[in-house]
């Protein structure tokens, strides 16, 4: 019998950074969603534990045993288990894909056994968006990634992301941030009663990681500028670190008909309409 769990992409419709540690690590506030687009992460009874990769991303990406599914099936203590990754989000490219395939592993495992979740610190030391990746609906994350809070109902949307197939490391891309201490989002968030005053609202925050990224890989503005030619984009932004970016439109013809010419004006590009999922169980 084989089981599977849905591993979706996580994006950041914002991302402030508020300050930076002794220890070097940023300090997050950001407004994180879920698409319906996303890797699948299945498994099935056999001897051993073992990871298979496949999917049309699978080529660049390594099963061995520093993957984030096995890492999460390890401390999960599983044994004799066969664990396929089907790959469908670009490697490295700011919307959570290896955080949201181990958390994957991690509800799926505990559906399976019945044994409760690893403390917070050990899933913390997956990755730092693995946390919000565990229960993947829309929610407001703070600190490194620790801090974890439920947000007001977003309204239906739809959205087109865009990878220009380009990989930009993180690490390099906080190192050209100016100042680590920006504003953060407003301490209590709004409720939004519809999608305009929820595009108003969000066009007032940030990425503050967006220009940085650009000046490390110009090719993201050309994505943002793409977006925002397309009919029917309320928001263009990039997502985490880069290099993909989102476009947010309020239907799925629109999104659909987005992606259909920007994929045909730039073929090389990794490009995907999709729309925003409100919880885990849609």
């Amino acid at each position: 019998m084989t089981l599977r769990e849905a591993a979706p992409a996580k994006v950041n419709l914002s991302l402030h950074v508020t300050g930076r540690r002794a220890d070097g690590y940023h300090l997050l506030d950001s407004l994180v969603v879920f698409t319906e687009m996303g890797d699948l992460v299945s498994l099935r009874p056999m001897r051993g534990l073992s990871l298979s990769i496949t999917g049309p991303e699978a080529a660049e990406l390594g099963a061995g045993s520093d993957n984030l599914v096995l890492r999460a099936a390890r401390l999960m203590g599983a044994r004799d288990l066969a664990l396929t990754l089907d790959k469908r989000l670009p490697l490295a490219s700011g919307i959570g894909g290896g955080s949201s395939d181990a958390a994957a592993c991690l509800r799926l495992l505990m559906r399976e056994t019945g044994a409760p979740c690893p403390s917070p610190a050990a899933v913390l030391a997956l990755g730092a968006d693995v946390p919000v990746c565990l229960d993947p609906r829309p929610a407001r994350m703070r600190g490194i990634g620790e801090r974890l809070n439920p947000v007001p109902p977003l309204p239906p949307l739809w959205m087109v992301l865009v990878n220009p197939r380009l990989e930009v490391p993180t690490p390099q891309v906080f190192k050209a941030l100016g100042a680590p201490d920006n504003p953060p989002m407003p301490d209590v968030l709004p409720d939004w009663p519809d999608a305009r005053a929820f595009l108003d609202w969000l066009a007032l925050q940030r990425n503050d990681l967006q220009a940085p990224a650009i000046a490390s890989a110009p090719v993201i503005a050309t994505v943002l500028d793409a977006l925002d030619a397309a009919p029917g984009c309320a928001l263009a932004r990039m997502s985490g670190s880069g290099a993909t970016c989102f476009g947010l439109f309020a239907n799925e013809p629109a999104a659909q008909a987005a992606a259909r010419v920007i994929a045909e004006d730039h073929p090389g590009w990794w490009c995907v309409a999709t729309a925003l999922r409100a919880g885990p169980d849609q």
